[in-house]
Parts: structure tokens; sequence; C-alpha cells
């Protein structure tokens, strides 16, 4: 009896710390157990060509359809960033663009947006000097000291022929 009730609690607490993970009906499920996130693209000037990781995916205004992680964020399918761009119609109309992070490598990660709004009278932000891991500039080369010198102590050579050097 006591063991019948030891079994039938082991398996009421395996039960509970299994859990299970569910998606809400009528999701669209994407690769490597992401879901699918509609957001809506506009722009201050209907027609604009739009680029999603510089690829064309439509003139605005449309509905992007991103596949991130159930949490609401951005999944790394081996990018650091998930850029979306706008080019412009007009003259005196600038480039603009959305970086967002993917949390490539334990970097930190976005929420996916619902609306992304282009202004495309709007000079883009000058971010100053270029650093590292800014999207599209390779990181730096590696910094060089020099030779890593030699010891000139005292050695003792044994072989062929022993002899003892001294070298001070």
């Amino acid at each position: 009896m006591r063991a019948q009730l030891i079994a039938a609690g082991g398996l009421a607490l395996l039960g509970l710390f299994a859990g299970c993970e569910t998606v809400p009906p009528g999701v669209e499920r994407g690769p490597h157990g992401t879901i699918a996130y509609d957001v809506l693209v506009e722009s201050s000037e209907p027609g604009v060509r739009i680029e999603a990781n510089h690829e064309y995916v439509g003139v605005t205004p449309l509905t992007l359809k991103i596949f991130g992680d159930k949490d609401g964020t951005f999944h790394d399918f081996g990018s650091y960033y998930y850029i979306v761009e706008a080019f412009p119609l007009h003259t005196n109309q600038f480039v603009q663009t959305r970086v967002f992070r993917t949390g490539h490598l334990l970097t930190p990660e976005d929420n996916i947006p619902r609306k992304i709004f282009f202004d495309m009278n709007q000079p883009p932000a000058n971010y100053g000097p270029q650093v590292y891991g800014a999207p599209g500039y390779p990181p730096p080369p590696p910094i060089y000291y020099g030779d890593p010198g030699y010891y000139y102590g005292p050695s003792i050579y044994i072989g062929p022929g022993f002899r003892h050097r001294r070298r001070w």
C-alpha cells in the first residue's frame, strides 16, 4: 500500500515538473520552434521600397511577417541583427534604417514591434565613430605588441658531448 502511494506521488510530481509548452490556437509556427508575428510597416509617403535583411519585401504600406521566439523577441537565426530599411522615392529624402538585436551569442535581444514607421524626411541619426559590433562593420584587427622576446638566462644542454653553458 505504501509503495503504491509513493509511486502515485512520484508520478504526480513528475507530471507537475514536466509541464507542457503550448502555442495559442491559430498561430503560425515557423522554423526552430518560432512563431510568426505580423508587423505593420508604414512610411510618411506611400510606395517606399522596403528591405528586410537586405532582401526586397515590398512597398509601404505592408505587413511584414517576422518569425520570433514565443516570448515576443527576435530569434537568433545566426545573425546579430535584424535590419529593416526604407529607401526614398524622391531627392532630399533619406534612407531610413531600423536595427533590432537578435540575441546571437548571449547578446541582448529586442522585442518585436507591432508597427514600424519611417519618416522619409528625417535625416538619419549620427552615431559618431563606429564601434566594435556595429551592424555592417567588421571588428577591428587584433592589437599586435611585437615579439614576445627571448629569455637569455642560464641554460644547460645535455646531449651528445655534454657541455654546460652559462649566459649571464
